[in-house]
């Protein structure tokens, strides 16, 4: 489990057993000592407030037994939760991704263009394809090699064609020839004509989709 992911698992537990609670406290009976050293780790970053001497007082008066430490989600706290919930799950790593997809990296000037086309899909006449949004918001980067990791299924990566080959229809060419080399997919204006639904088409040399130039 990564860093990010056991912080939101120990935010989620604070919630739920502050909720539970009913005064939104999580007690120190209810958390072993490692997960505690967890909670005052979050606590240094601001998202978790421990409870002061007087907060501690009133929990043990509530409780019936003298109560030694006590946490719950600061506001900031809450709504790293609540984005961290909502936030689409990652694909898989490449070596245990679902058969119908392909691992495709974009450089960041293509990855640019791609939000530009997924955030103009309310006004497209031929939408982004299904889930490709989706895709886009749970991209991560590889900073080392400074490309965005998308899995991606071959309608999808039609889709991405299309929008690039928008973005080569007002400006720059440069995406759209990158991603024709290095997966194969290129649009194909004579194709769409033919079927209006289809965003791209097999490249040029017969190269297959997910196909290095």
């Amino acid at each position: 489990m990564r860093s990010w992911e056991r912080a939101l698992a120990v935010l989620e537990a604070l919630w739920e057993r502050g909720q539970a609670a009913g005064h939104g406290w999580t007690l120190d009976m209810e958390l072993l000592p490692s997960h505690q050293q967890q909670v005052n780790a979050l606590e240094n970053q601001g998202l978790v407030e421990l409870a002061c001497r007087e907060d501690r007082a009133e929990l043990s008066v509530l409780e019936g037994r003298p109560v030694r430490w006590a946490a719950r989600l600061t506001s900031y706290g809450h709504d790293t939760l609540a984005y961290g919930q909502s936030r689409p799950r990652a694909e898989p790593p490449p070596g245990e991704a679902a058969p119908d997809r392909q691992l495709v990296e974009l450089i960041p000037s293509q990855m640019a263009a791609l939000r530009v086309f997924v955030g103009l899909a309310g006004r497209l006449r031929v939408p982004p394809a299904d889930g490709l949004a989706e895709q886009v918001r749970a991209a991560s980067c590889d900073h080392g090699i400074k490309r965005w990791r998308l899995y991606l299924t071959p309608g999808q990566m039609e889709s991405v064609a299309y929008g690039l080959w928008l973005h080569r229809m007002t400006g720059s060419a440069a995406e759209a020839n990158r991603f024709v080399r290095e997966y194969g997919v290129v649009h194909s204006p004579a194709r769409a004509a033919d079927n209006p639904s289809a965003a791209g088409g097999a490249a040029w040399g017969g190269a297959g989709v997910g196909g290095r130039g």
